[in-house]
């Protein structure tokens, strides 16, 4: 099925509201961001190619509400294919391919295509089409913890990145190039290093989400190695904060532009007693199954988040435990 590509009126006040791109409008940060901006009054085009990563029903119901929205736009479109973009006030670059334990072998092309030409791809046209430059207040580009592999904690923007995973390569290359692009263009980038994100519409394949599923069903869940490796959680509404702060703050804030800015909740809790918090939340107790540990896993992630609190003034403000409530309550009503 496809979705209809829908358009909202033109009007003299539409003119007049913030226009923001969204790539990968469709998933679930991306959703869930396009969902808070069409509330907050913005005019929304978002772009989603439809990977087959996971089920496209899914995505296709992360952005149920905002097909029916009208000042929400859909190009379904692959970014590495389009020559021209929207002009508009800001772009929140989230489209990628996604996963640590798939980036492996030959499957390594997917990500330098999706995570790092794509987004060169965007750079360049916001860089060069004087139309889009001009307009362009934020370029807010979504990366990961996964830039840092196994480093001494916590985890500080200034420290040196040595990511573990072919994953993390892809999304610090991108990173690189947001940095370049700002340097040399003066295109307004913001790179957000997002740790483990959590809560409704989270991906199928992410621990959270197969962790209390399995629970619910009573299913056996499946840990890698000793269970005592440690996570810093941020659950959604935190992550989607952070980038609507990163775009809204100063345009002409030095200590942002061409930055890259922790977002970590400070949940940095180990993944046995993440399942026995799960027990909890869910009234259940869970069958649990060791397996091997895994290549490019790294042991420990906590994010030293004071650079952003600095910088546009974002914390976390959902702790692990309420999170979890509010994820099972989501799940149990039918998500």
């Amino acid at each position: 099925m496809n979705i209809e590509v829908k358009s909202g009126g033109g009007n003299r006040l539409d003119d007049l509201r913030p226009k923001a791109l969204v790539t990968g409008c469709a998933g679930f940060i991306g959703s869930t961001l396009t969902d808070r901006l069409l509330a907050d009054g913005f005019e929304v085009i978002g772009i989603d190619r439809f990977s087959d990563y996971y089920n496209r029903e899914l995505k296709e119901q992360n952005l149920a509400a905002a097909m029916q929205h009208p000042r929400f736009t859909l190009i379904e479109e692959d970014i590495v294919e389009m020559d021209v973009f929207p002009a508009v006030d800001y772009v929140f670059h989230l489209a990628a391919q996604a996963g640590v334990r798939a980036s492996w072998g030959r499957s390594f092309d997917i990500y330098t295509r999706d995570n790092i030409q794509a987004t060169q791809r965007l750079l360049d046209f916001y860089a060069t089409d004087a139309e889009a430059s001009y307009r362009l207040k934020r370029f807010v580009y979504s990366s990961s913890s996964s830039v840092y592999g196994d480093i001494e904690l916590p985890m500080r923007e200034d420290r040196m990145v040595q990511p573990v995973s072919p994953y993390g390569v892809s999304k610090l290359a991108a990173e690189h190039l947001c940095y370049l692009y700002w340097k040399n263009y003066h295109v307004p980038t913001v790179s957000l290093r997002y740790f483990t994100v959590y809560g409704p519409r989270q991906r199928p394949d992410m621990g959270i989400n197969k962790f209390v599923r399995a629970i619910l069903a009573g299913e056996p869940v499946t840990i890698y190695g000793d269970g005592t490796q440690t996570r810093d959680f941020t659950y959604i509404d935190d992550a989607v904060e952070a980038n609507v702060a990163a775009a809204l703050c100063d345009t002409n804030n030095s200590n942002v532009c061409g930055e890259t800015f922790n977002i970590g909740g400070g949940n940095r809790i180990s993944v046995i007693d993440l399942i026995h918090a799960i027990e909890d939340a869910t009234g259940r107790s869970a069958i649990l199954n060791h397996v091997g540990e895994q290549k490019g896993d790294v042991q420990d992630t906590w994010a030293d988040a004071g650079k952003a609190e600095r910088g546009f003034g974002w914390s976390a403000k959902v702790r692990i435990l309420e999170g979890l409530k509010r994820y099972v309550a989501w799940i149990d009503g039918g998500d």
